[in-house]
């Protein structure tokens, strides 16, 4: 895997970050990334939140014809919860690009991410997008550019490629820090390709890989009104993969962007793997690992390297889900703690000094498995959540 690249390493791709002025500091904040084709196969998805941004609505409609030539993102301001005024700043963005590339609107997805409530400066919105216009280029430097104009909380960028050594590549970048929760997060990624994959396959394959990646990383427990993955593909390899080659490729980049994501959340700590074993269904699995994941209990005992396995069991004894106290099994970092409905080895022989924490729980109902990635809670994410607005 190789991070020195992203959305310009496959072939038939532009990109370009800038700062337009939507942050008052002056940093990098609007990015644009151009699918110059032939093709212009695209699919995403969407948050679930039932509040949903002006972009989102907006990036769900056009996507629904399985084709986009740009994509224009904006840091500094999420453009939700701003009424129909948010949803025409919107349309007017995706207007200006369509404007300057000679595309239609209906070609160009919009996405915005930082604080809730607050109509975007469209002045510098619209001025930036022709800035980034002029900018664009297929070098590395592009697309770490515009991988950095997406930053909100981050503190670095995060972007990811993959050559599949058929002759066609995925890349993308990805930005999230806080309200990181399964179904999406808050979080805006766009991943490229260049193989040949018609809109549909496309659509399959992000929701594959989305489903095994994105949706099992859960910082917070807030899902987001912003969350957006798009896949753009260009064809200019000139190959078309097999549908299971394309979807083990894209589902490489996405769990590396979901890794970078994890090791840049707010006050992050500890790292943490949380995989349930012997499960009734991999559904099942998911959500007891998203409960414990979820529990500021287990956060906060991990947070101080603390090997308290009674709070795991209780957070997992909350889930909707077929447990059977009597022959669970819980390990953290290889030690046995609890086993058969009593403690097994001293909790003293977990070792939890270490950043990286992966935590097994074993369920012997059944022969599902999945693994939730998470983090601690510690001083530093209160503290930086409790003054982001101010």
């Amino acid at each position: 895997m190789n991070r020195n690249k992203g959305v310009t390493g496959p072939q038939g791709f532009r990109a370009a970050g800038i700062a337009a002025g939507i942050k008052q500091t002056g940093a990098l904040d609007l990015a644009l990334v151009v699918n110059d084709g032939p093709a212009d196969a695209a699919a995403g998805v969407f948050t679930t939140n039932k509040v949903k941004a002006a972009p989102v609505l907006w990036s769900q409609q056009v996507v629904r014809s399985r084709r986009l030539t740009a994509v224009v993102l904006n840091s500094g301001g999420a453009n939700a919860c701003t009424g129909p005024e948010g949803f025409q700043d919107t349309h007017a963005t995706a207007e200006k690009v369509a404007e300057v590339l000679g595309t239609g609107a209906v070609d160009v997805a919009v996405c915005s991410t930082g604080l809730i409530g607050e109509r975007l400066p469209m002045g510098n919105v619209l001025a930036g997008v022709e800035a980034a216009a002029k900018e664009l280029g297929s070098s590395q430097e592009a697309g770490l550019n515009a991988a950095t104009a997406v930053m909100t909380t981050d503190k670095r960028p995060k972007q990811s490629w993959q050559d599949s050594g058929q002759g066609w590549s995925v890349g993308g970048f990805v930005k999230g820090a806080g309200m990181l929760a399964p179904n999406m997060a808050t979080m805006l990624s766009v991943i490229t390709t260049d193989a040949k994959v018609s809109g549909d396959q496309l659509d399959r394959a992000l929701r594959t890989a989305t489903g095994r990646t994105f949706d099992r990383l859960d910082v917070d427990g807030g899902t987001s009104t912003n969350d957006t993955v798009l896949v753009l593909a260009s064809g200019a390899s000139g190959v078309e993969p097999s549908f299971e080659d394309f979807v083990a490729v894209l589902t490489e980049v996405s769990a590396d962007l979901v890794k970078q994501l994890q090791g840049d959340a707010e006050g992050v700590t500890k790292e943490i793997s949380i995989t349930v074993r012997q499960a009734a269904t991999e559904a099942e699995a998911v959500h007891i690992g998203r409960t414990v994941a979820e529990d500021n209990l287990v956060k906060t005992a991990l947070f101080g390297s603390d090997p308290n396995w009674g709070r795991i069991a209780m957070a997992l004894g909350r889930a909707d889900a077929e447990i059977d106290p009597d022959v669970l099994q819980i390990l953290i970092n290889g030690v046995s703690l609890y086993r058969n409905g009593t403690r097994d080895r001293d909790r003293s022989e977990a070792d939890l000094s270490g950043r990286e924490i992966e935590i097994v729980i074993d369920l012997n109902v059944g022969e599902a498995e999945a693994t939730v990635l998470t983090t601690d809670l510690s001083h530093d994410y209160v503290e930086e959540n409790s003054a982001y607005s101010s």
